[in-house]
């Protein structure tokens, strides 16, 4: 009986009350239709697999079944299931949205941080999940090693080592949930090993400066001159987070010899270094910037993602280690919170060169999207320069002094979502880098960029 009780059909949960098995059964079904928990057309089970779940008679189902239907309640055909019958179900008022709740977003949109979704390679994705899929072994399935699979290790190791310059072994990367969740690791294990004080750059994300406060550091901003972040004396900091590839949001590279200075200071005073390549695969006027991390791998740690290349909401991110660090991380977690099948999906698709080919072909729109911003900015705004052009996926449009909150608003008015430069300052930074905007280009989907690029000249002073 056990075994046929697993094999039937539709689970149903009704628990009958009240006098009488008939009376308590056809009660439950009623109310349970009658409150939209069953909905119209929802198919019910056969008598006999509710009577087994409920260890009752076939008789007594068979006969609530035929109360309802007699009711209106349910309908039967002969040969076919019982179902709930089509009617009317009554929903709770629809509420009046609160006066405080934040808006949405416009529809026009050059806020930073994403990529064009719509671009997402939906059929090689699938494709490589299917491949990556059949070929996983059923131990894939498990809970694993908490630094990840070891296809998608592997697979990051190599493509870093080639692209990035990074020195990886894949026994030293941690697959993780995005920047932010690699960041999280970062800090909780820094702030385990008595750390106390993480110097960060002056403009940047407060999302990253309050997941290090959460974890118990002190976020103190580094000073910054015209040739960028002055990384190389960063006080009593234990660690740094830099973006030394593209600066987010100002732009530029850390020029040479700060990069060897601050790897200097790591080595001297036993820091260590958070090397944030965000966007890494993205230039289109010089060469790439190689990673610091191959300075030194003992005192760097390289923090990638796939959020600009891929999608954000992939929520994959990789880390990569120096070896002392490797046992404080994962006492912290590791990446298991990272699904396993989008883990080897992207395995598959590195491993396959679908990667590459996507990369290639996002370069190349990306580059036409900053060249049409680029001209626009020309012909409409001559009075506006823009800066930080020479890779990634954003750029900075410098405005005349006070003008900054004028020209957001404008924007607003204009429908166009984009943010201030003043917005990615940190609280207790010393140095003001002037009015701009921080405008994310690769943003809108290609049918909406030419509307949306209208909309910013028209803000523009």
């Amino acid at each position: 009986m056990a075994e046929r009780w697993a094999t039937f059909g539709i689970d149903l949960h009704l628990e009958p009350a009240g006098p009488g098995l008939r009376r308590g059964l056809t009660d439950a079904l009623r109310e349970a239709v009658r409150t939209g928990r069953l909905a119209p057309g929802a198919r019910l089970p056969s008598s006999r697999s509710l009577a087994a779940d409920l260890g009752i008679a076939r008789n007594t189902v068979a006969d609530a079944y035929a109360d309802l239907v007699a009711e209106g309640w349910l309908t039967a055909r002969q040969g076919s299931a019982t179902r709930v019958a089509d009617r009317a179900v009554p929903r709770p008022p629809a509420r009046r949205p609160s006066p405080r709740r934040a808006p949405g977003r416009p529809p026009y949109d050059l806020v930073p941080g994403t990529p064009d979704l719509a671009s997402f390679p939906r059929a090689e994705w699938l494709r490589a999940a299917r491949r990556a899929l059949a070929a996983a072994p059923h131990d894939a399935l498990g809970y694993g090693d908490p630094r990840g699979r070891p296809e998608l290790r592997t697979a990051l190791a190599d493509y870093l080592a080639r692209v990035r310059g990074v020195r990886a072994d894949p026994e030293r990367i941690v697959v993780c949930s995005g920047f932010a969740g690699g960041l999280r690791l970062l800090c909780e294990a820094l702030r385990a090993r008595g750390a106390r004080v993480l110097a960060v750059e002056s403009y940047g994300l407060d999302v990253h400066w309050d997941l290090a406060t959460r974890a118990g550091l002190t976020t103190t901003p580094l000073p910054f001159d015209s040739l960028g972040t002055r990384a190389q004396d960063p006080g009593d900091a234990d660690a740094v987070l830099l973006s030394p590839a593209h600066q987010f949001p100002l732009g530029g590279a850390l020029r040479p010899e700060r990069r060897a200075a601050v790897v200097d200071w790591a080595r001297r005073t036993g820091g260590l270094i958070l090397e944030d390549d965000y966007d890494g695969e993205f230039r289109y006027d010089r060469q790439a910037v190689g990673a610091l991390q191959d300075l030194d791998p003992d005192h760097v740690v390289y923090l990638g993602t796939a959020s600009k290349s891929l999608a954000p909401g992939l929520r994959l991110g990789w880390v990569v280690l120096p070896p002392s660090l490797v046992p404080d991380v994962m006492a912290h977690g590791g990446g298991r919170s990272v699904g396993v099948l989008d883990q080897l999906t992207l395995a598959e698709f590195l491993t396959s060169g679908a990667y590459d080919r996507h990369v290639r072909a996002a370069r190349l729109r990306y580059r036409r999207r900053r060249d049409s911003l680029v001209e626009s900015l020309a012909a409409r705004a001559p009075g506006v320069r823009i800066t930080g052009i020479a890779a990634g996926l954003h750029a900075v449009l410098r405005l005349p002094p006070g003008t900054e909150r004028s020209v957001v608003q404008a924007a607003a008015w204009q429908n166009l979502a984009v943010h201030g430069l003043s917005r990615f300052r940190h609280p207790a930074a010393d140095t003001v880098a002037g009015d701009g905007l921080v405008v994310g280009y690769a943003t809108p989907p290609d049918h909406a960029w030419t509307r949306a690029l209208d909309a910013l000249c028209r803000a523009l002073p």
